[in-house]
């Protein structure tokens, strides 16, 4: 780095620090060297140059209106060169630079203005290579950390050997990747910074302060993680910003392929429920993709189906929570994350009973994660391998559904909890349901089509209300002689009474068939 020091250091130079100005003025960066004999050069000067005169000025303004102008300019510092006139700095240009805290050095009458010059450029060059080594060195460095699998951690880390700074790497959603250990405010408030339009580049972090933020792109370019230096931008060091600048660069590429990964993974894992839900015929492709997940086919295994959101849409950092919980537990598992409701199929060698208080455990942790959002875990029975996995699967997501329907509290339950006819529906072939209910419905759809009627809506409605006609009617805005109307409508249609059980059994059913099926 280019500094007065820097220069006085070189013998061949012959200067003499007179003034050494502010503390670590004379080590300040120096932007490079000007030589001027105006009397007011301050218009010419550009910031934290170091000035180069003979005093020439001398005879037009005083030291102290020179030194004034100089400080106007924001300069670095002064050198003066002696002459045979002039063998010593004048007095009063040492005092005046001593009251303006400005360094103040003389050279020799046998070194001129053009040696200094030269070596102000060898010092520049010789920074500007070494700050490119360490640029290519930490590079290759962080290139090797990626592909040996060092993660955000090995980037934080390659990037300490030369800076020493506090890191912390937090995504868009709230998650803590690598870096110091934070507590859940101080990664919600990077989060939310990260989440802003556009996001700062300091943020205040609680009990820290000031922390700069170095912007992690995906593999979309959307900004989806944040490399936060727990310190001022205006503390670092053209060195440090560089370096960090760097590494967020290389998160970049760490969290596009972390990206790329979970995507195949989510592609495997979904491709792993259709398997199973095709039964026999797919059962070989089952263990194999079983095995795939580190997960013993021939071994017992159990099945959650878990919803978490008062209107089965998954919050953000939902899934990362369960993989989580099963991950610090030890046990290897395949978590599906769906539209609604996300599948795990894990390895279980404890008693089939021992589910439950597990299940009540991730509702707890899911709960403490997403305070506002409701959590329910449906528990399937223990499958004996993964031939036997279908039945568990189908019951555990009925228990799910039917107990986040019946239920406004978080909890966990199984098939004994819930026992209901959607469990029986739900043992039958999605197809073999679709043609059920298009069977009965069918006619109402046709009918409600060409006449623009609502006798679907209106089943729905009479059989939820326990076929009570004045609350249908009251609930549908219709008078009850229109009501009865539409109910025989309906009779005439589907071949069935609803006023018998058996035939208002056979309606629901279809209703209840048709929602399954879809």
């Amino acid at each position: 780095m280019l500094s007065l020091s820097a220069l006085i250091d070189d013998p061949q130079l012959e200067l003499t620090l007179l003034v050494a100005g502010r503390p670590g003025a004379v080590d300040q960066e120096v932007l490079w060297l000007h030589n001027t004999e105006l009397p007011d050069p301050s218009p010419y000067i550009r910031a934290t140059e170091l000035v180069l005169t003979n005093g020439l000025w001398h005879a037009a303004v005083t030291a102290a209106a020179f030194v004034d102008a100089l400080q106007r300019a924001r300069a670095s510092g002064l050198i003066f060169g002696l002459t045979d006139q002039t063998p010593s700095a004048p007095t009063d240009l040492v005092e005046a630079c001593a009251a303006a805290g400005l360094p103040l050095a003389t050279v020799s009458i046998a070194v001129p203005f053009t040696a200094i010059t030269q070596a102000a450029a060898r010092v520049q060059t010789e920074a500007r290579q070494s700050a490119l080594s360490r640029l290519v060195r930490r590079g290759n460095a962080l290139a090797s950390s990626i592909s040996r699998g060092g993660g955000a951690q090995g980037i934080l880390d390659v990037l300490r050997r030369d800076h020493d700074l506090p890191l912390l790497v937090v995504d868009r959603l709230g998650r803590r990747l690598a870096g110091i250990v934070a507590d859940d405010a101080q990664i919600h408030t990077a989060a939310d910074a990260l989440n802003r339009h556009p996001p700062p580049l300091e943020v205040d972090i609680p009990e820290v302060g000031p922390a700069a933020v170095y912007l992690v792109e995906g593999a979309m370019g959307d900004i989806d993680a944040g490399l936060f230096c727990l310190r001022p931008l205006t503390e670092l060091r053209p060195a440090e910003r560089d370096a960090l600048d760097q590494a967020a660069r290389y998160l970049s590429l760490e969290v596009t392929r972390q990206q790329a990964l979970q995507a195949i993974e989510s592609r495997f894992s979904s491709e792993l429920l259709e398997m199973v839900l095709s039964g026999a015929a797919r059962a070989r492709e089952v263990s194999e993709r079983l095995r795939a997940f580190g997960i013993d086919p021939s071994a017992p295994l159990a099945v959650y189906t878990v919803v978490v959101g008062a209107d089965e849409l998954r919050p953000p950092g939902s899934t990362d929570e369960i993989e989580a919980f099963f991950s610090h537990r030890g046990i290897p598992a395949v978590v599906v994350p769906g539209s609604q409701d996300t599948v795990v199929v894990f390895g279980w060698h404890d008693d089939a009973a021992a589910l439950v208080p597990l299940g009540e455990e991730l509702v707890e942790t899911l709960t403490t994660r997403f305070p506002t959002d409701r959590t329910v875990v449906g528990i399937g029975d223990l499958a004996v391998d993964a031939t036997a996995l279908r039945e568990p699967l189908i019951r555990a997501r009925e228990v799910c559904h039917v107990m986040w329907r019946r239920s406004t509290e978080s909890r966990a339950g199984t098939y004994a909890d819930v026992g209901t006819h959607r469990m029986l529906l739900g043992l039958h072939d999605r197809s073999v349901l679709r043609r059920f209910a298009d069977d009965i419905l069918g006619p109402l759809r046709v009918y409600d089509e060409q006449n623009a009627a609502e006798l679907e809506r209106t089943l729905r409605t009479f059989l939820g209300n326990d076929g009570h006609w004045a609350k249908t009617a009251a609930a549908l805005y219709v008078h009850v002689n229109t009501l009865r109307n539409r109910i025989g409508r309906i009779n005439e249609l589907t071949g069935r009474d609803v006023t018998r059980l058996e035939d208002r059994v056979d309606l629901f059913l279809a209703l209840e068939a048709d929602s399954l099926g879809q």
